[in-house]
């Protein structure tokens, strides 16, 4: 049995705007230590593997920044998805494509844009995620034990019942919940059993496919009709053509909400997924006011807040509270830190005042 990775990487990071752009996003930047995002993800999967075993699927326009980042990454482990469908039908496109390479294949599905500071427990922990996910058509997560009430998170419930494998609790996985309000997240962390969805998962590649064929059949049929012409010289082609009709569906709704033998491994890894610019309170010492301060920064009666310039301009505050503070060469961006979620709206509003070149 061959162990695979496949890392997704054609979101745009809106959220991490605007230093996260479309035509280059948060995970190609240096958001923690001195390599990328995607860098330290490869690396981390290299201590596993064979990079011959890692695969990356993007869009067209990030293949180049891969291929910048990554270069000794093979251009055949590129997948492209011809166009954003969102994760099940990305998945999808995926595993048929690995399972072509490498048959009956065990896949370990990961986003690129995470941080984990804990690698030795990671690796520790992949080992026996493989060996259950080997069992029949189980699935396996790793769920990260809450140690705040995060609502930017999505949370699974486990059923309390667990079995010992190679002195790891693993548990069978009761539910998956959408990001809660503060009052479930507080209910969540109390209760001792809801553990934040990392997004990591692994499973056979045949079993991506059964249930993709079980829970998502309209999903499955077009990835049946692109299977036929693997290898094929019209294979671009025809990828391209049928994509399009795909529907978007996430991995979440489409096959986690629904499949049975679902497990989730607790762990604690120094996991955080950089949703948004509140990450650099996790990820960064403060001051004794409770900031974080990064690049050209002068602040005077300033508590709490996240001021980072990327440019040659000095940022100077006086009596400011709880604000993020991010300044590029073309966009200053200032939100109250409790907004830190909603960016995107900024974008929204670009995009309708015809304002793209900031994007």
């Amino acid at each position: 049995m061959t162990i695979v990775s496949l890392i997704l990487a054609g979101g745009k990071g809106e959220r991490f705007w605007p230093k996260s752009r479309t035509n280059f996003p948060k995970q190609f930047l240096n958001i923690s230590g001195q390599k990328s995002m995607i860098q330290q993800t490869v690396a981390r999967l290299e201590r596993l593997m064979s990079i011959d075993q890692v695969f990356i699927i993007t869009n067209e326009m990030y293949a180049e920044l891969i291929r910048m980042q990554i270069p000794h990454l093979k251009q055949e482990n590129i997948l492209i998805e011809p166009v954003g469908r969102n994760t099940a039908p990305c998945i999808g496109l995926a595993a048929i494509q690995i399972e072509r390479k490498f048959p009956n294949s065990t896949m370990i599905v990961l986003p690129s844009d995470h941080i984990i500071k804990d690698e030795d427990e990671f690796l520790r922990i992949i080992p026996v995620a493989i060996k259950v996910a080997s069992y029949n058509d189980n699935i396996v997560t790793l769920g990260i034990t809450p140690h705040y009430p995060e609502t930017g998170y999505g949370y699974l419930e486990s059923m309390g019942e667990h079995e010992k494998i190679d002195d790891m609790d693993v548990h069978r996985v009761r539910r998956f919940i959408e990001k809660p309000t503060l009052e479930d997240a507080q209910r969540y962390i109390q209760a001792g059993r809801f553990y934040w969805n990392s997004g990591i998962f692994v499973w056979k590649t045949n079993t991506v496919f059964k249930n993709i064929k079980r829970h998502l059949p309209e999903v499955h049929d077009i990835l049946s009709n692109i299977q036929l012409v693997l290898g094929e010289p019209n294979e671009k082609d025809v990828i391209g053509s049928e994509f399009y009709k795909m529907p978007e569906e996430s991995i979440d709704y489409g096959i986690m909400e629904k499949a049975d033998d679902i497990y989730v491994i607790p762990c604690r890894l120094g996991w955080d997924d950089v949703g948004s610019w509140t990450v650099l309170d996790r990820i960064n010492e403060r001051d004794k006011d409770g900031n974080v301060t990064i690049g050209n920064t002068l602040v005077i009666d300033t508590k709490r807040s996240i001021i980072e310039s990327n440019s040659h301009k000095l940022i100077a505050t006086l009596g400011i509270e709880d604000l993020i503070i991010i300044d590029t060469d073309d966009v200053t961006l200032i939100c109250t830190k409790d907004k830190a979620q909603e960016v995107k709206r900024l974008l929204k509003e670009l995009r309708s005042q015809q304002l793209e070149e900031y994007l």
